[in-house]
């Protein structure tokens, strides 16, 4: 027992000595953490022709004519296919704000531009709830519609004539304004000031080439989605995000140190997307556009989901049509 006990005060003794000795400190390492680059984000170096205004008026679409009562769909029509499948299959987004999101408390997907769909399901079904939503990457809208993987794309799609050879689109049912956002005090305040910047865009989208016509002296990285952008500005990866107005202001309320700045670059009309060739499925979509811009519903979804981040309600654009 006292060879234990000797044992144990010697040990005790050796580490106090260690502690008061003048042992030197390792060194301090400071680890930064690296910058995420979100997947598929790349330097856009051929940029897309930018869009020919060569089909006359673009925002024309087919005069709708008597909405059928839901429920009632025309034998032999293409909203009779969707009633008897039991629901009505749209390409949306989930991650742009207030348009098409998912919802991080429900896991639900919501929007402007989901309350334009369920209008749509309402009409055909009675009933907003019979609708299948998908997630659709911008660059693949075309491809869902032309192989009938989806009826229509709600996604905050723009009406081009380029487009208009691939889908049909229905009336404009929102404008938008390409603009620049920027991170406050970074000195950028128009266009003029990105010579030799970083701006990022959602490849296939239309604001990639507006941005090189506006100022060629400029670096365009090409992104799968609007939160991929503003992952990239927060971490100094590019210096702006440049689209449209309605999608920045929805980053820019996710982020209070970021702000719109610069005049509009250019007018985005946006459509609903339906395959080439399904004009019964056109006419009944801007009937139900129609109706919605008359009895307030559009309004209604504006005040529901935009007015906190866009302001007052400018109303719903007038339809246009091409007999």
């Amino acid at each position: 027992m006292r060879i234990r006990v000797v044992t144990l005060l010697i040990g005790v003794a050796l580490a106090v000595a260690g502690c008061n000795g003048a042992a030197t400190p390792p060194p301090t390492v400071t680890i930064f953490p690296a910058p995420v680059r979100p997947a598929g984000a790349q330097d856009i170096t051929t940029m897309p022709e930018p869009p020919k205004d060569d089909c006359g008026d673009r925002e024309a679409s087919l005069r709708p004519g008597p909405l059928p009562s839901p429920g009632a769909m025309p034998a032999g029509s293409t909203m009779a296919e969707i009633k008897a499948r039991g629901r009505l299959i749209v390409g949306v987004d989930q991650s742009t704000y207030y348009f098409g999101y998912r919802d991080p408390s429900s896991v639900e997907i919501k929007g402007f531009d989901v309350d334009i769909a369920r209008e749509i399901a309402r009409s055909i079904f009675g009933d907003p709830d019979r609708i299948e939503l998908q997630v659709v990457d911008a660059l693949k809208r075309e491809d869902v519609l032309e192989s009938g993987q989806v009826d229509l794309v709600v996604r905050t799609y723009s009406i081009t004539c380029d487009r208009k050879k691939e889908v049909d689109f229905s009336t404009t049912y929102f404008y938008a304004n390409q603009r620049i956002l920027v991170a406050k005090g970074s000195q950028i305040h128009s266009a003029a000031d990105l010579v030799g910047k970083r701006v990022c865009a959602v490849s296939g989208t239309t604001s990639l080439p507006r941005l090189k016509a506006v100022n060629p002296d400029l670096t365009v990285v090409g992104v799968a989605n609007w939160t991929d952008c503003l992952l990239m500005l927060q971490q100094g990866q590019v210096d702006a995000i440049s689209t449209d107005d309605a999608v920045l202001a929805g980053l820019a309320y996710q982020d209070p140190n970021m702000e719109l700045v610069g005049d509009s670059l250019g007018i985005e009309p946006y459509g609903v997307g339906i395959k080439k060739g399904n004009d019964d499925l056109v006419r009944f979509v801007n009937g139900v556009l129609a109706q919605i811009r008359e009895d307030g519903t559009w309004n209604q979804l504006y005040d529901r989901w935009l007015l906190t981040i866009l302001g007052p309600s400018p109303g719903p654009p007038a339809p246009r049509y091409q007999d």
